[in-house]
């Protein structure tokens, strides 16, 4: 089993830091909002795809499947009372010029394999989608 350790504190009224390894992450935990970090649900999104991502990065050599990038967009959907995430929807993109069957297998294999993609499955509907295109700099908004 493998185990992870995250620890977070308040750093004023303002925001917060999560720090693991030698990472720090500035967490926007100010009731007025903050545009300079992620607040929890956006981290809870940023958390999937970092797990879609790294995800391809494991399984692309053992597929033997050719990119030259990918990038994924996600939109999730949070109810107010009780407070919880609903629906989180996906458009993974990805740089490439292999078949639809073999981008269709890259996406059963992320889906299969993602350690934080299954967790979200189990407790909300969370949906998506794989395509192709030739630049994956700038994804689209699902």
């Amino acid at each position: 089993m493998l185990e992870y350790s995250v620890t977070a504190r308040r750093v004023d009224a303002h925001g917060s830091e999560a720090r693991t390894k030698e990472a720090v992450l500035v967490l926007d935990t100010d009731l007025a909002g903050r545009p300079d970090a992620f607040n929890p649900a956006e981290l809870f999104l940023a958390s999937i795809a970092a797990c879609m991502l790294k995800g391809i990065e494991r399984v692309t050599p053992i597929l033997k499947f050719q990119l030259e990038g990918a990038s994924v967009s996600l939109h999730g959907v949070r109810q107010d009372a009780p407070p919880k995430m609903l629906t989180v929807h996906y458009d993974l993109v990805i740089d490439t010029d292999e078949t639809d069957a073999r981008l269709e297998l890259l996406h059963r294999n992320v889906r299969k394999y993602g350690t934080i993609s299954n967790t979200v499955a189990a407790a909300l509907d969370l949906q998506g989608t794989i395509r192709r295109t030739s630049n994956t700099s700038e994804p689209e908004t699902p």
